[in-house]
């Protein structure tokens, strides 16, 4: 498959223009809009020099309607910034959000409300915002895939609005949010501050929108899987926040998983199985386990990764000639990779070089996100991604959407540059000598607050975050067996984005709706 084509049956990110998801502005166009400005603290005084000079917090308000499942919902939409200040007041950042609460409720103590962001670390909240969460989303082809320019927003049917109100972060140095001054912003560029940030930003909303008696929800998906777990913490533990439910898409938490280094064979025994779905989409299976499932195949897979593939990295040097004979042989077969090729790699084949080598004989490249895309390459000879296609056949698309949205429907007006995936130089992970995993947070928080639920959303063509290494994260979270019923993992039939495909779409709606339903009951 290429940046343009892709089989309709499978999933989530590239297609044929449709018109079932033909645009139709007028139904979402603002009937209102007013701009806010918070009244100033020592209203009636004159205000000192360096209080003028300080940036001043913006917030846009529009109206709008969205129709799910034949009901009509009314939703206010704000889009502003609040400022994040120190312990002497004085204002460090100022972050961007935006919001959408549904109109006519008079209990906000039965309404939840989300707070979403995605990962990076350096992207913006914009790719669920406009791909699955919000009430707009950008118009694809059939199966998720790219359209040419000039892009278009349509009305998201699947969007959660009509369950939870939904806010939209953009952390320090992503979307509009920026550090004050802005040369300050390594001061959020690290895994605890980068929470303590969201954290602050999130007691401030709901403080001020009086949704401190509100049901809460997370909601991550990628490195913001990985926020939402350190937020598990510091909501918890700094702010005494406890929240309801956390939904991760895309998961890593403990980065051991992910890592290919060396002397970290676990990797290597992770991403075989997807490995084999990607080959399998790709068809360069043999013909036997051509005819098996998606689900059949990454099964088999996975039996080999944990049995005889996993115990001949082990042996590392003592394996013997003939087991290592057998394990080159399986592997090959599970890949689609040349067995010369996977011999010489020593039976470990990390993911840059294996996305330039599946599909080397056709001279293309496949995607990191979602794998199932297919890119031409520059370098035939090369052994690393010179790109990712499944990442550039949907950047520009919801970029421009964006930026045209939020000025044209939502009334908000910038000069700053809305940063998609802001480069943010050198991340504080605060480790030393060792691998990040927050999955420890998690597992505190769900410990110390029984009544957490914890969602999950896998796709079986993610080479950024494998499923298998989802699950392999949350077979060993040490918690007590009784609290593994609070814990839903969900599969779906795409890569990264796995909502960009309609099917996945349709199914995350419905599973992320049935999961916050129950998770509003409290019931163990």
């Amino acid at each position: 498959m290429n940046q343009t084509t892709i089989p309709t049956l499978l999933l989530a990110t590239l297609i044929s223009a449709s018109s079932a998801f033909a645009a139709d502005s007028s139904t979402n166009s603002p009937t209102e809009s007013t701009t806010k400005e918070p009244a100033a603290k020592d209203a009636g005084k004159e205000p000192s020099k360096e209080k003028a000079k300080e940036p001043e917090e913006k917030l846009i308000e529009s109206k709008h309607t969205l129709t799910i499942g034949g009901q009509e919902i009314a939703y206010k939409a704000s889009a502003g910034t609040i400022l994040l200040r120190d312990e002497d007041d004085k204002p460090t950042a100022a972050i961007f959000y935006m919001a959408y609460t549904r109109e006519g409720l008079s209990d906000l103590s039965k309404r939840p409300v989300t707070f979403s962001f995605n990962g990076g670390p350096g992207s913006s909240s914009v790719w669920m915002h406009l791909g699955l969460l919000g009430p707009r989303r950008v118009r694809l082809a059939d199966d998720g895939g790219a359209l040419p320019p000039p892009y278009q927003l349509v009305d998201n049917e699947f969007s959660l609005i009509d369950d939870t109100d939904l806010i939209f972060i953009d952390p320090v140095s992503t979307g509009y949010s920026r550090a004050i001054p802005p040369k300050d912003a390594k001061k959020f560029h690290g895994l605890h501050e980068d929470a303590a940030s969201i954290g602050e930003f999130i007691r401030l909303y709901v403080t001020r929108n009086k949704r401190w008696g509100s049901p809460k929800f997370i909601i991550g998906e990628s490195y913001g899987t990985t926020r939402a777990a350190a937020l598990s913490g510091e909501l918890s533990q700094r702010l005494h926040m406890n929240v309801n439910g956390i939904m991760l898409v895309s998961t890593v938490l403990n980065f051991q998983t992910i890592d290919f280094n060396a002397g970290n064979d676990l990797p290597y025994v992770l991403y075989l199985p997807t490995y084999t779905t990607t080959a399998w989409f790709h068809k360069k299976l043999p013909s036997d386990l051509q005819r098996r499932t998606l689900e059949e195949v990454y099964e088999t897979a996975k039996t080999f990764a944990v049995g005889d593939y996993q115990a001949a990295l082990l042996k590392g040097s003592s394996l013997t000639a003939g087991d290592r004979a057998k394990t080159v042989q399986q592997y090959s077969r599970l890949t689609g990779l040349p067995t010369n090729f996977v011999e010489r790699a020593d039976l470990r084949v990390p993911l840059g070089r294996f996305a330039a080598e599946i599909l080397s004989q056709e001279n293309r490249v496949v995607g990191r996100y979602d794998s199932r895309y297919k890119g031409y390459v520059r370098d035939r000879l090369a052994n690393h991604m010179e790109h990712d296609p499944s990442y550039e056949a949907v950047a520009s698309a919801f970029a421009s959407t964006f930026n045209n949205y939020v000025r044209s429907e939502l009334k908000y007006e910038t000069d700053l540059q809305y940063e998609v995936l802001a480069s943010v130089g050198e991340w504080n992970w605060d480790q030393n000598n060792s691998y990040v995993d927050v999955g420890e947070t998690l597992a505190d928080a769900l410990t110390r607050n029984p009544f957490l639920r914890i969602h999950v959303s896998s796709g079986y063509y993610d080479l950024a975050t494998p499923l298998f290494a989802m699950h392999y994260t949350f077979e060993h979270l040490n918690v007590d067996p009784a609290l593994l019923s609070n814990i839903t993992l969900d599969s779906y039939t795409a890569g990264h984005m796995m909502y960009l495909n309609p099917p996945d779409l349709k199914k995350s709606k419905a599973d992320l709706a049935k999961f916050i339903a129950a998770s509003l009951t409290g019931a163990r």
